[in-house]
């Protein structure tokens, strides 16, 4: 059994059905009555699904469940799929401070602001905010470029201006990425 949890919303009938199943089933079955008990099991959970009759005002990853009777082998299915969408949402999102990168369109995302990253600008952003001290050019042009050798270059400083003039035109914020005699950190 995965990491994965299924939680049955005010549901007594179908989480019966679902915990007799659990052993043959590739996520954990957990009961919820109230929205209290809600919030506490969804609060230490990362990887959940709520399954509910009604959809609820301001809960994250719910499977409406309301067209029923249904066959087993087709809620299996829904609920897999469900479960699918949002491993593939979670992986393709990177948190960063006060921002939020979206990997599958390479935006930087703050409040209501969207900025439009390449490949390569998103790259920078990820391997510096994984690396708890400053990045120097050397290890930038090794990682990220895969230069191998010790050629001089600018690459990486051309690259870095343009990304801080991009995020200071968008965001107003000149200290995102910032210089240290060893190399660049983000803040």
């Amino acid at each position: 059994m995965n990491n994965q949890n299924l939680i049955i919303f005010n549901f007594r009938s179908l989480y019966i059905i679902l915990k007799e199943l659990e052993e043959h089933l590739d996520f954990h079955i957990l009961e919820s009555l109230s929205i209290q008990n809600l919030d506490d099991k969804t609060k230490n959970l990362k990887n959940y699904l709520i399954i509910t009759q009604k959809k609820m005002k301001d809960i994250n990853n719910q499977f409406i469940l309301n067209n029923i009777p249904i066959r087993i082998s087709i809620l299996m299915e829904k609920i897999n799929i469900q479960l699918l969408k949002l491993q593939f949402n979670e992986k393709s999102e990177f948190r960063i401070a006060q921002y939020k990168i979206d990997l599958n369109s390479r935006e930087l995302i703050a409040e209501k602001n969207i900025l439009k990253l390449t490949e390569k600008e998103t790259n920078i952003i990820i391997y510096l905010s994984q690396s708890n001290n400053p990045v120097s050019v050397d290890q930038l042009q090794f990682d990220v470029w895969g230069y191998r050798s010790k050629l001089e270059t600018h690459t990486v400083e051309t690259h870095i201006y343009r990304l801080r003039k991009k995020i200071l035109k968008k965001f107003n914020d000149k200290n995102f990425i910032s210089s240290h005699k060893n190399g660049y950190k983000i803040n």
